[in-house]
């Protein structure tokens, strides 16, 4: 389990990575149901890597 900021930050990047992968051979195979669920993964992946405070602020 990711115990700072930036361990946090890599996972997600890590997995915005893996879905653009996904979404290219998406796109090739016209895909349309799998793109839709792929675009609301990254929005939730990029609200949690983005959010203010970020998650893993130390106090």
């Amino acid at each position: 389990m990711p115990v700072n900021e930036k361990e946090i930050n890599c996972n997600l990047f890590d997995q915005l990575s893996l879905l653009e992968e996904i979404e290219e051979i998406a796109e090739e195979e016209n895909a349309v149901k799998t793109l839709k669920m792929i675009a609301k993964k990254k929005r939730q992946v990029e609200r949690k890597l983005y959010q203010s405070p970020p998650l893993g602020k130390e106090e």
